[in-house]
């Protein structure tokens, strides 16, 4: 049987002065109390009601990985995250993650985007995976299974043990739209970023009225059931956007109806639903559980913000970044900034 295991890396551990702590043993960093716990520092300290429920749902939803491990699901997203940050530019990598960077994944998960952005790139760097919920677990044990190295740390983004500018690059993808204040995790990252540092994030954009209103109570009345409950509760949402999938039926929307955020022209009938009625989504070649997967990963969180352009700018020019890359979807906002001074 072929050997797999997690590299050793300390660079962290030695950053936060944490080499001696023992399984259960706790430390204060700035003031926050710690513990470490299974070779992981996690903090102590409380959450918001909205972020304990976030904690839970990023939780279970990781420990899902059937639901997301797929060759075709992975292929799906890894083309997607090339498109949106690099413009198919996989050289950029290069340039952006030098010999020895420090690079924060903030809001890591399972580490499974900064996997498949970055993969076997992350043994030249110091990386560093932090997520508020038991993911880092997840992400520990992925990490060893593709003989990557990497450090993890459980704690809130917006409150980590940094007190300076510390990071070459922060990753943070489909992450500060779900914290309690969006906009005030972006600032508390950036101050972590070096000077020329770069920031790599991803924001829900806002969408059609209908849509709006809808995904809203969907997501509060999910909101008194368990995630077991939850994800199945959201199926027949699953099963109902493979079916308007699975019609190949197209309609063609002789006006437009701006009020609506409704434009006109041929369109899927099953697009027509997910941009403007509910968010039902569908992809051929997934299985219904991956198709869930995401449907739960959109509604089950209580902390579910949306942007618009104009905002995200703002945060980035009010922090001093200026943006190199600006790729605005449908479905979201992804920014490539690096910070001036």
């Amino acid at each position: 049987m072929q050997k797999v295991f997690l590299k050793n890396n300390d660079y962290w551990a030695k950053k936060l002065n944490i080499e001696g702590l023992k399984e259960n043993q706790s430390i204060t960093i700035l003031k926050k109390r710690y513990v470490l716990k299974k070779g992981i520092l996690r903090s102590k300290e409380s959450f918001s009601k909205n972020q304990s429920k976030t904690k839970e749902t990023f939780g279970y939803k990781w420990k899902q990985r059937r639901s997301y491990e797929s060759e075709k699901m992975r292929d799906f997203v890894k083309k997607w995250l090339i498109e949106k940050y690099l413009a198919g530019n996989l050289k950029l990598l290069d340039k952006w993650l030098p010999e020895r960077a420090a690079i924060l994944d903030a809001g890591c998960g399972s580490g499974f985007s900064s996997l498949l952005l970055f993969g076997e790139k992350i043994n030249n760097v110091e990386y560093l995976g932090v997520d508020i919920s038991e993911a880092v677990d997840t992400a520990v044990v992925r990490f060893r299974e593709k003989q990557i190295k990497g450090e993890f740390l459980q704690a809130d983004l917006s409150d980590l043990p940094f007190s300076k500018p510390t990071f070459d690059l922060i990753f943070s993808e489909g992450v500060l739209h779900h914290t309690d204040n969006p906009e005030g995790s972006f600032k508390s990252l950036s101050k972590l970023i070096k000077r020329g540092g770069r920031f790599l994030f991803y924001v829900y954009r806002k969408k059609s009225p209908i849509r709006e209103f809808a995904d809203d109570y969907i997501r509060d009345y999910l909101r008194n059931f368990n995630d077991d409950d939850a994800w199945k509760k959201l199926m027949p949402i699953t099963k109902l956007g493979k079916a308007l999938g699975d019609l190949k039926a197209t309609i063609n929307i002789p006006e437009a109806i701006p009020y609506l955020g409704i434009p006109s022209g041929k369109t899927d009938v099953q697009r027509l639903f997910y941009w403007h009625i509910f968010k039902v989504f569908y992809r051929e070649n997934f299985s219904i559980q991956e198709m869930n997967h995401i449907n739960f990963d959109w509604y089950r969180p209580l902390n579910c913000f949306r942007f618009s352009t104009t905002e995200v700018r703002n945060w980035c020019r009010k922090n001093k970044f200026s943006i190199e890359r600006l790729h605005e979807e449908e479905a979201g906002i992804s920014v490539v900034a690096q910070k001036r001074s």
